[in-house]
């Protein structure tokens, strides 16, 4: 387990910016030592990780935990875990601690399942609470899923899809209230996947809300690392996963959020017995459970959950806000780095630090190669089409010498050409 950053002799650059840098690296990390959470990660030596915006490092005591959900909880107490453990209340469970990180009151945050899903069940509820809306909003670059499940889903209520850059929703709303037009919910991204960009999700939540539409935001790229405070916005729902800064693991659950005033009249539009107010009375009709359990669907994934449940006592007495003004630090001095050491670096992420989410992209033509050559040199980041280097900074566990380290082998490669070995020419699978 890795529990330092990399000492002067790494960070020396051979230059005086390199210099220069390095001692500014050291300096932050001591401003910023209250919240270095490394301990709380169990990362392997030697490496840079700049992917928890894909998937998030492993948490200590995650392995443990999941060894005690099969070895004791499965392997010897059997079906009676289901109450013994608190199998059966997980999903709120979960849900609740979730919500602390977005800024939920309890019963409002169900887990499991995944945001496919999840998001499939807001967008329907979003229908059922705005009848005769004929028009969704979203954003043409959120993340595919969304747009195809967004795109399904209104052809099965009868809506049109209406698409806009986030900073032209307001007035898109606008012009469609002009022309008669009632929109029914207003769905985007709070962090662009490819670029980091942040959006204003108070302000955009009130647009919607001012044209008598919902406002629905995906939080996989915020939830974490980004104050999100749902309630205190107003926003009506939410949707995110489990396994980027929330550090639960490949495939780990998602959640879905609806704000307390909907959800007595909130619509499971996949209505499972767990979702039920007398799931063992085995009655033929459905009746909704109270608060967010209406969520719930079927049987959920208990051992995911359980993992999931011990990655978030990682952030234990930190406050997302902390966690935000570290990632804020990191990312400003990554950008430092690179654009010191890689002299007309193309930044596809905003230099507004309230503008920027927690990742710092670049933009090259090779980018999938310059991605594939920082891998081994023990930089990980990943590539998004077309051409932008994602360098994902997940701030519980990187240190600003980190920082420094990694735009410094971004030269490197970069000088020496390693992007465009022909070992990069075929792409595998998962980029």
């Amino acid at each position: 387990m890795s529990t330092a950053p990399p000492g002067p002799d790494v960070l020396h650059t051979g230059s005086g910016t390199g210099d220069t840098l390095a001692a500014e690296a050291v300096a932050l990390d001591l401003a910023h030592a209250a919240t270095d959470l490394r301990r709380r990660f169990d990362l392997p030596e030697d490496v840079v990780y700049l992917d928890g915006n894909s998937l998030g490092a492993l948490p200590v005591g995650v392995a443990e935990a999941v060894t005690d959900a099969v070895r004791v909880q499965w392997g010897r107490d059997l079906v009676a875990s289901w109450n013994t453990h608190g199998w059966w209340e997980a999903p709120t469970r979960v849900g609740d601690a979730i919500g602390r990180l977005v800024g939920a009151a309890p019963g409002q945050v169900v887990a499991g399942d995944s945001t496919t899903v999840r998001l499939h069940q807001a967008l329907h509820a979003a229908a059922a609470l705005r009848p005769g809306a004929d028009v969704v909003v979203t954003d043409p670059g959120s993340f595919p899923t969304d747009l195809y499940v967004t795109r399904g889903v209104a052809d099965q209520v009868g809506w049109d899809v209406v698409l806009a850059d986030p900073d032209e929703v307001p007035r898109t709303l606008a012009d469609l209230a002009a022309t008669g037009r009632r929109v029914a919910v207003v769905s985007l991204s709070h962090v662009d996947y490819r670029t980091g960009r942040l959006w204003d999700l108070p302000g955009l939540t009130r647009a919607a809300h001012d044209a008598g539409a919902l406002a629905l935001w995906d939080l996989c790229h915020s939830a974490g690392a980004v104050p999100v405070d749902l309630d205190d916005h107003g926003v009506d729902l939410a949707v995110g996963c489990g396994y980027k800064y929330l550090n639960g693991g490949p495939g780990a659950p998602a959640y879905v959020y609806a704000a307390a005033r909907h959800l007595p009249h909130v619509r499971n539009v996949v209505p499972g017995w767990h979702s039920h107010a007398r799931p063992f009375a085995m009655a033929p009709d459905h009746e909704p459970a109270d608060g967010a359990a209406r969520l719930r669907i079927g049987t959920p994934p208990v051992l995911s959950l359980l993992a999931l449940e011990a990655a978030l006592r990682a952030f234990d007495g930190v406050p997302v806000e902390a966690v935000r003004a570290r990632s804020l630090s990191l990312t400003r001095f990554l950008r430092r780095c690179v654009a010191a050491l890689v002299p007309g670096a193309a930044f596809v992420s905003p230099d507004d630090d309230d503008r920027r989410g927690s990742q710092v992209g670049v933009r090259h033509p090779d980018a999938y190669g310059v991605v594939q050559a920082l891998v081994a040199r023990g930089v990980v980041g990943d590539f998004r089409e077309p051409d932008v280097v994602r360098l994902g900074v997940a701030a519980p566990y990187l240190t600003h010498a980190e920082m420094l380290v990694a735009a410094r082998e971004l030269a490197a490669v970069l000088a020496a050409g390693e992007h465009l070995d022909e070992r990069w020419s075929r792409r595998a699978t998962v980029t």
